[in-house]
């Protein structure tokens, strides 16, 4: 979903988009150094004049909206009646037609800054852990160099993947330190490798430690906290194409200083680093992800930023459980701010994964997990 830019004067279109060609259209527009509302509107401009377009397949399309400029949504509407197609095929027909003409470049038309993603909501058990894991496995599986960042005090990443033992050691700088400015090393020495052949040495884990209950507290002592994360993990920034980071299961100054940090960088394209959020199809997920986006908003607003909301994630979906979670799940994939990126069902392989200490991919690389987590993979890793 496109997000609009503070200050822009613009009118919504919410119709509706295929997975697969949200995930095209994306990534070619970050390749052409676009964002995401610029090139939708060029799209359809582009539309208004092709004459007789081909259907498209819109099979499985879920919401989706953008930002246009004043005039043109009532303007596509129009052309769509006129042209007696639905909005959903319309829209389809102009994404596919500027696809067609914007071809992948044989490199990036825009240098941007490293890619940071959040994995995010304060509601426990929704799969944070999971998701941050399995998208960071799939990115460095695909060639990207990915830093994986436990930022959960509780440290189930770091247990998961095998590393627990570094969370209680001795006489060890940590995060924390250096977040605070205590810390004397060089916070590469934090860093350990997951050294499963598929990861080829691109993927790094940052592990927890067991002075991060206390990192509420010892922020608050932090001169302009909210970018204490940042001044820790600038070092390592060139180090990486993306950074994704398990977010702590609280609201508070730990949640602020992470979202600060996945904030919009000047010069940097919407949608590219932001906040994804696992979610279950209930009513407490409703409720949770709410107050996520008003501690969200409120950083914007009194920080002047942008942070963009990626999306949403409904992990261990399972339509036998009944009508209300059918329903539920039904009402998240009508949200068009933020939008559904995907629909995990309720599968053991993540948790089989996770109790034998072994990456996802390792150990289940074929199975309906591994997959969804490369789909998501690739639409980060612009």
């Amino acid at each position: 979903m496109s997000i609009l830019s503070q200050g822009e004067q613009r009118e919504k279109l919410i119709t509706s988009l295929s997975p697969q060609l949200r995930r095209h259209f994306k990534i070619r527009a970050f390749e052409h150094g676009m964002d995401i509302q610029d090139a939708a509107e060029h799209a359809i401009k582009s539309w208004y004049a092709a004459e007789d377009p081909p259907e498209v397949d819109t099979k499985g399309a879920k919401t989706w909206g953008t930002f246009l400029t004043p005039g043109e949504p009532d303007r596509f509407k129009a052309v769509c009646a006129d042209r007696g197609v639905t909005y959903v095929q319309g829209l389809a027909q102009a994404l596919t037609l500027w696809l067609e003409a914007h071809p992948s470049p044989t490199s990036p038309l825009v240098a941007q800054p490293v890619t940071r993603v959040i994995v995010a909501n304060q509601k426990g058990g929704v799969g944070k852990t999971f998701i941050a894991s399995g998208v960071a496995q799939a990115l460095a599986e695909a060639g990207k160099r990915v830093l994986l960042i436990d930022y959960d005090p509780q440290g189930h990443l770091t247990a998961e993947l095998g590393f627990e033992d570094l969370m209680y050691e001795d006489d060890v700088e940590t995060l924390m330190m250096h977040m605070d400015g205590t810390a004397k090393g060089d916070i590469h020495d934090l860093l350990v490798a997951l050294d499963q052949e598929r990861f080829g040495e691109r993927l790094h884990l940052l592990p927890a430690s067991d002075d991060a209950f206390l990192r509420d507290v010892a922020l608050s002592k932090v001169s302009f906290s909210e970018a204490a994360l940042e001044r820790a993990l600038e070092p390592l920034e060139e180090d990486y194409d993306v950074i994704v980071i398990d977010g702590p299961p609280s609201l508070g100054l730990n949640m602020d200083t992470a979202l600060y940090y996945v904030r919009r960088r000047e010069g940097e394209l919407a949608d590219r680093s932001g906040v994804i959020s696992p979610v279950w199809a209930n009513r407490a997920s409703h409720r949770a992800v709410r107050l996520l986006k008003r501690q969200k908003d409120d950083l914007c607003h009194k920080g002047r930023i942008t942070v963009d909301y990626l999306g949403l994630i409904i992990n261990a979906y399972d339509s036998r459980r009944g009508k209300l979670v059918t329903e539920n799940k039904d009402e998240w994939e009508k949200s068009s701010s933020p939008s559904v990126l995907a629909i995990i069902g309720d599968l053991k392989e993540g948790r089989e994964a996770a109790d034998g200490e072994i990456p996802l991919l390792e150990y289940a690389p074929d199975s309906e997990h591994a997959q969804v987590m490369r789909d998501l993979a690739k639409e980060l890793a612009v």
